[in-house]
Order: C-alpha cells, then sequence, then structure tokens
C-alpha cells in the first residue's frame, strides 16, 4: 500500500495516516505493528508513561502490540473521525481486525486517492476518554487500560479489570 503520515485533518489529532491510491472495501490498509507483549505488560507500561499514552493493540491477554516505540509504524497513525472531536464530513472509513493472529486496519469502504484513514477506536474507549477527563488539546490519557469486550482496542479506565 502506498501510504503517508502527515498532519491529520482532525484538529489536536497530531500526525494521520493517507493514502496516494484507491484502497477498495475490505482490503487490508495496513499490519498494525510494534512490539508483541502480554497485556500484562501493557498494564505497567502504561503504569510508567504516567498519562502521557499509548498506541497498544489488544489481541489477547497473551498477545498486544505495543507501537509506542515504533514510530515507522504506519497504522498508529491513524485517527477515529467519531472520536471526542467530529468534525462534519469525515466518517470512518477503515476497521481494526485481527487475521491470523495480527492486527490489521481494513478498509470499510472504499478509500480514495489523498484520503485520511479513519478507523473506529469504539464508543466504549471515548466514553472512558472523556469519564478521566481526557482532554484533545492536550492528548492526556488515563493510568489503567482495560481491553474493550470484543477486544481490539484499549479502554483507558481508572480501575483495571481484575
Amino acid at each position: 500500500m502506498n501510504l503517508e503520515i502527515k498532519k491529520s485533518q482532525i484538529p489536536n489529532a497530531g500526525m494521520g495516516l493517507y493514502t496516494h491510491q484507491l484502497i477498495k472495501r475490505g482490503e487490508v490498509v495496513v499490519e498494525y505493528k510494534g512490539e508483541v507483549i502480554t497485556w500484562a505488560q501493557c498494564q505497567k507500561r502504561n503504569d510508567a508513561l504516567e498519562g502521557v499514552g499509548a498506541y497498544y493493540f489488544y489481541i489477547s491477554d497473551r498477545k498486544c502490540v505495543d507501537a509506542l516505540h515504533t514510530p515507522e509504524a504506519l497504522a498508529r497513525y491513524a485517527n477515529d473521525a467519531a472520536g471526542i472531536v467530529r468534525i462534519e464530513g469525515y466518517r470512518n472509513n477503515a476497521r481494526f481486525e485481527v487475521i491470523k493472529g495480527k492486527p490489521y486496519i481494513v478498509a470499510s469502504r472504499n478509500i480514495k486517492p489523498g484520503e485520511e484513514v479513519f478507523v473506529a477506536y469504539g464508543k466504549v474507549y471515548w466514553d472512558a476518554m472523556r469519564k478521566n477527563g481526557f482532554d484533545p488539546k492536550h492528548k492526556g490519557t488515563t493510568k489503567k487500560l482495560e481491553p474493550e469486550a470484543h477486544g481490539h482496542h484499549l479502554v483507558p479506565k481508572r480501575e483495571a479489570k481484575h
């Protein structure tokens, strides 16, 4: 896939992921790459970050991908058009999917050349972010995380589920 990182169209979202070629609905956009660690390691790392933020992709308790220290991992730059700040005219065009044990971003509709790739983080994720005082202007997060019920994203929470 011919992808590029540049400033997101979403205010205060930082960088975004863009395509230079047509990506058809159902096609893999990019693999979510990073260090493969356990869920327990994700929680420990998140505690150490003290709210700085993370790029975790939860697959199972024994397998998560941490892209924090992998800035070349393109998938980590995909933003959510339906997040805290919604911009009229922008909508998500991709979804997270686990294929053969690996995390990917897959097009949920055709994505035109020059378009930013937007992927839903999930309602549970954003509800938790709001509850814990996430400020999109400062990109702050919370200290504890737990996996969302359907297992692809992490949900920040003040108290981790045990």
